[in-house]
């Protein structure tokens, strides 16, 4: 019999609104919430006249994202679903009427099916009402298909973010925007493993059964199947496997400059992150490869799923200087 979960929540049913709440409450400075939406969390500092806005959004539980990352030099606002579940188009449209200031909306989300149509059918309305939107996914899980652009988003969506906010920030026009996004979207790989399941607050049992000594390969934030599965192996193997995998497709050398993100899915302890950075940094030196900034915590997490991921963005002067850009959201701030 699988044995139940236990959350710190009040009614399951209202434990994002409730969420929402606590962000506005803990950075008042930097978000608000949605007059006539509870779904949808808008920065302070929207877009002056003729800026480009930015529009991020998914299913809630992979908290910092996406509400962590609303603030100045990032998004300007941020749609939420339900737990692991898309925004709806309304708190979408409502967003993108919010941000719009003259120049456009881009949107960024991963590829999932449910964000596709939901984000999708609010873009239609919105260019109804005469507002252009322009569209970037997310597709950086290297483990989820082998074409491109059938993969899912993971934690790589985090340098897309920062990548667009910084162009929209210092007023890049809507096609510089979106050019830049997918060169950023182009420019990195990710891939997870994860070593135990999460539970959804409405009905507290683990999503899907790994053994107690077994670990899986790919899996997705949602515990979508990955690649292989199989006893827990060493750090240093595990990320030497998803490594191979990324550098296959991401075939950095000597005299590259890279970013590395190294993501916990939010049961895996600071110390794991640590072990598995410092491989990840062994492995890039003895390539020849210079890391120019590296990224360790959780950035987007799959509620308290064990695991962790890591993503590779190579990196050229453009790329660099979005992300050295000053960014001050409510759950991220860089000077």
């Amino acid at each position: 019999m699988t044995s139940k979960t236990k959350k710190i929540m009040n009614d399951p049913a209202r434990i994002v609104p409730e969420m929402v709440e606590g962000i506005c409450a803990a950075y008042p400075r930097h978000v608000m919430v949605h007059p006539e939406n509870e779904y949808v969390l808008l920065s302070r500092h929207l877009p002056k006249e003729g800026q480009v806005g930015v529009l991020i959004g998914g299913g809630s539980g992979h908290e910092p994202a996406f509400a962590g990352y609303v603030g100045r030099g990032m998004a300007h606002a941020a749609a939420l679903g339900e737990v692991f579940t898309s925004p709806t188009p309304e708190p979408i449209l409502l967003a993108t009427q919010a941000i719009h200031s003259g120049n456009g909306v881009l949107y960024l989300y991963n590829n999932y099916a449910g964000d596709c149509l939901n984000f999708d059918m609010a873009a239609e309305m919105a260019q109804g009402e005469g507002i252009e939107v322009r569209t970037v996914l997310g597709i950086d899980d290297i483990a989820s298909a082998r074409e491109p652009g059938n993969r899912r988003g993971i934690a790589g969506g985090f340098f897309l973010f920062k990548c667009a906010g910084a162009a929209a920030g210092r007023g890049d026009d809507l096609d510089r925007v979106e050019a830049l996004t997918r060169k950023a979207v182009a420019a990195m790989r990710s891939m997870g493993v994860a070593l135990g399941a999460c539970s959804l607050p409405a009905v507290l049992t683990p999503g899907f059964e790994l053994g107690d000594d077994d670990m899986e390969i790919g899996m997705g934030i949602h515990g979508e199947a990955g690649v292989r599965r199989g006893p827990l192996e060493p750090a240093d193997a595990i990320i030497d496997v998803m490594l191979d995998t990324i550098l296959g497709e991401l075939p950095l050398g000597r005299g590259d400059r890279c970013a590395v993100l190294v993501n916990g899915l939010g049961a895996t302890s600071t110390m794991e992150h640590y072990v598995a950075v410092r491989r990840v940094h062994r492995r890039l030196a003895d390539l020849g490869v210079a890391v120019h900034r590296t990224h360790v915590g959780e950035y987007v997490t799959s509620l308290e799923m064990a695991g962790l991921s890591v993503t590779l963005m190579q990196l050229d002067g453009e790329l660099i200087e979005l992300l050295d850009a000053p960014a001050d959201a409510c759950m991220y701030r860089q000077r």
